[in-house]
């Protein structure tokens, strides 16, 4: 069985049709109380990108608000994938572009190759960001999802920013996300990592 058709197969396998706490429209931001079964959709999604690829890649994780327990967060799964280098990133891409997933291109430093899955019109369920495992981004986004489950303060600090941001910006993604970026890196920066 080829690759793509795997992933049909496991589309009708896996497919939820009461997602009712994932998915958020495009340019809205809006946080929500954590989910415990954010965690269900994420294992579902990486079956599901695993069927599709799982020889053109190294690993997939969890990241961002939704794989931190107790924290708000838009109710979008973003999820990382370690590729071997840009030629594989690009055979991924067109698996998961052949599966639905939608391609939003390479957004570069700003997280990778990004696809979104849509359960409707611009209503997305997942962001999924393919980097190579040896870019920053890729050690990053394990590291600040780690922190913000290990250390409380860095975790309330960072809900009560978003919070902030959600409030001035309800309807600008773009302004809220940017808004994240400073905080984000200078507390990379203190445990540590490197940045991009």
């Amino acid at each position: 069985m080829s690759a793509v058709a795997s992933c049909v197969k496991m589309e009708l396998v896996s497919e939820r049709p009461e997602r009712k706490s994932i998915g958020l429209e495009w340019g809205v931001v809006r946080l929500v109380e954590h989910r415990r079964e954010w965690a269900d959709y994420y294992l579902a999604e990486s079956e599901r990108i695993r069927m599709c690829a799982a020889e053109l890649i190294i690993d997939v994780q969890h990241v961002g608000s939704t794989a931190v327990p107790g924290m708000v967060a838009k109710p979008i799964l973003d999820i990382a994938i370690a590729a071997p280098d840009k030629a594989r990133i690009e055979m991924v891409v067109g698996r998961l572009a052949a599966d639905g997933y939608v391609d939003r291109g390479d957004q570069g430093a700003s997280g990778g190759h990004l696809l979104v899955r849509e359960i409707g019109p611009n209503v997305r369920t997942c962001h999924i960001h393919i980097v190579e495992v040896n870019d920053p981004q890729w050690r990053n986004y394990i590291a600040f999802r780690d922190i913000l489950r290990h250390e409380p303060a860095v975790r309330s600090a960072y809900e009560a920013l978003k919070k902030d941001l959600a409030a001035r910006f309800p309807e600008d993604r773009e302004s809220y996300t940017a808004g994240k970026d400073a905080f984000v890196r200078d507390v990379l920066r203190e445990h540590g990592e490197k940045l991009p």
